[in-house]
């Protein structure tokens, strides 16, 4: 076994169940699967086939009366034969190629979809980049294991079954013995020395990661080296993981030794053991010169392909235990879960109402405690409070992120956790706190609002958020790349670019989740502008920090510690002198 690239996942144990699973995936090429096998076979044929010419055309050679031109057609068969094997071999490979992409595409397609299926709290608790790891290494171990166990270990062990048979049925019953016992010999030292060797690869690779750990993190501490003169402290700290390192190197090298020893040693008594019955056979002339060397041809044929086989266990184990890991990702359940035959909902108004909400992440600390309120249609309603008193969360429990504990959300009458989520969401906008936008176009982000959107719409969505002078000054215009998450633009004008998006969706109700509150006195009145300009087409939700912004709602409804503490106009809460007036006289106490 040679150059072992070591896996993250060889140490886990292989669950075969998962191969199961990748068949429905492979039947949609049924007529290439059954070419690719017969290709397979007719290569395997040409293999088998090729020692077996070469044998008549040694016996050709060495007989006294031998025809030239016969030895001629044999080593031209031979040629025929070599390139017959080569050929299928090529066209099992492209055949069987389509399968494996095409079962790559569609696992890859599906894992994706199901992730974006899953609730809030999922995605809030994941790891990205080890979800993306999960995929990119399953599609990978896919290919990884279709290659090798079709294009290397299911053709060896058939090639083997067949030198097995034509020995037994040619020679002797000796010969297929001693392949077969050989060969069981071989699979199973490997496979065994494979995971003996597993520890020590472990603990190289361990050293390794620590040696380049001590290193990185002292140059990166320089300047604390300097100033505390350790320079000798931290040569000599690396110099003891070095040693570590070495010593961990030097007993993997040992135990590569014994495996490639071992595997040596096996094949050459099988060799051996076939070479010494076959010159008995010949001396008895039971045997010719050329069976002799066809024995010979086919104890190598038989063993080169294995001797790879040490590698191609333990990458088996790791791609079996990515393909796991990605099929793991299928097995979560999303805890929002659309009610059997649930109907789509029908907004004919858009008037909202929570009765009685109650609504917790973790049970000993309530948010929301039994909240009602109506937004009418059409209308503008405010929700305020400090943080933490539940005001984003009764947007995201409108939206459904997570089902309530208790209480009910109506839209026009109708209960939002009894219809389809898809519908649900269709008929909400959201202008977020904190907008991020995709690293693309301000149109392109923009028409992601609507993706079926004409251009004139988008245009007109734009224009309703006052982004159209903004975009008319850029030097590419709509064409302008926003840069990653948006950072090419200011705060002001991404709120505004979320604005049209919103708008662009053409949804029933709006929710405005503090969309001002980290803007400056100017990007404030023009997002303020954008919100007055669409008002009276949406029900309107606002959730506010910035009490400014709020002024002109139809109603305000205060929030203190997931409770409605407070509910009116601006002036009617200003005249009780409660906590919205209090929060009132404090900000503006503030821009003073």
């Amino acid at each position: 076994m040679r150059g072992m690239r070591q896996h993250s996942a060889v140490d886990k144990p292989v669950d075969w169940r998962s191969l199961k699973k990748l068949i429905p995936y492979l039947l949609e090429f049924r007529g290439r699967i059954v070419l690719a096998l017969l290709c397979l076979i007719a290569a395997k044929l040409a293999s088998v086939g090729l020692p077996f010419i070469l044998k008549h055309i040694v016996d050709q050679l060495n007989a006294d009366n031998a025809i030239v031109i016969v030895p001629l057609a044999l080593l031209l068969a031979y040629g025929v034969v070599r390139f017959a094997n080569v050929l299928f071999g090529e066209l099992r490979d492209t055949l069987f190629g389509r399968v494996t992409e095409r079962a790559m595409r569609r696992i890859g397609h599906r894992v994706f979809q199901h992730l974006h299926s899953l609730d809030l709290a999922y995605h809030l608790n994941r790891r990205t980049g080890g979800v993306s790891r999960d995929i990119e290494r399953g599609v990978a171990g896919i290919s990884f294991l279709m290659r090798f166990m079709v294009f290397n270990i299911v053709p060896t062990f058939i090639e083997i079954g067949m030198i097995a048979v034509l020995l037994f049925w040619n020679y002797s019953i000796w010969f297929a013995v001693i392949v077969l016992v050989s060969v069981a010999a071989y699979v199973g030292f490997s496979v065994v020395a494979t995971e003996w060797r597993t520890a020590t690869v472990r603990a190289m690779n361990q050293a390794e990661s620590q040696s380049s750990t001590r290193a990185v993190d002292s140059l990166l501490n320089f300047e604390t080296v300097k100033y505390f003169n350790n320079e000798a402290f931290e040569a000599a700290r690396y110099d003891d993981n070095l040693a570590e390192w070495e010593q961990a190197r030097c007993r993997n090298r040992l135990t590569l030794f014994g495996l490639n020893g071992g595997q040596s040693l096996i094949i050459a008594c099988a060799a051996t053991a076939a070479m010494v019955l076959a010159a008995y056979r010949v001396s008895t002339g039971a045997m010719s010169i050329g069976d002799f060397v066809l024995i010979n041809a086919l104890m190598m044929q038989i063993f080169v392909p294995l001797n790879f086989l040490g590698f191609v266990y333990r990458e088996m184990k790791g791609a079996m235990a990515n393909i796991d890991a990605m099929f793991a990702l299928l097995r979560v359940d999303s805890s929002v879960q659309d009610a059997t035959d649930a109907p789509d909902l029908q907004v004919d108004q858009g008037e909202v109402r929570f009765t009685d909400v109650e609504f917790h992440y973790h049970a000993d600390r309530p948010i929301l405690k039994g909240i009602s309120f109506t937004v009418p249609d059409r209308q503008k309603v405010a929700i305020v409070g400090g943080s933490g008193s539940g005001k984003s969360t009764i947007m995201k429990l409108l939206f459904r992120f997570y089902d309530l504990n208790a209480g009910q959300i109506l839209i026009d009458g109708q209960d939002i956790s009894a219809v389809t989520q898809d519908s649900l969401r269709r008929a909400i906008s959201v202008v977020p706190q904190d907008t991020v936008l995709f690293n693309a176009s301000i149109y392109d982000n923009i028409h992601y609002g609507n993706v079926n959107a004409s251009r004139e719409q988008v245009w007109e969505a734009i224009r309703m958020a006052y982004l159209d002078e903004f975009i008319a000054q850029l030097p590419d215009g709509e064409h302008t790349q926003v840069g990653e998450r948006g950072l090419k633009l200011s705060g002001g004008e991404k709120q505004r670019v979320a604005i049209a998006r919103a708008i662009l969706k053409q949804p029933q109700i709006m929710v405005f989740d503090e969309a001002t509150s980290s803007l400056d006195s100017q990007s404030e009145q023009r997002i303020l502008a954008a919100m007055r300009r669409v008002r009276g087409s949406y029900t309107s939700l606002v959730i506010a920090h910035r009490l400014s912004t709020i002024v002109d709602a139809d109603q305000i409804i205060v929030l203190h510690q997931g409770q409605i503490v407070e509910t009116g106009t601006h002036d009617e809460l200003l005249s009780k002198h409660g906590a919205y007036a209090a929060a009132w006289r404090l900000q503006n106490s503030d821009s003073v």
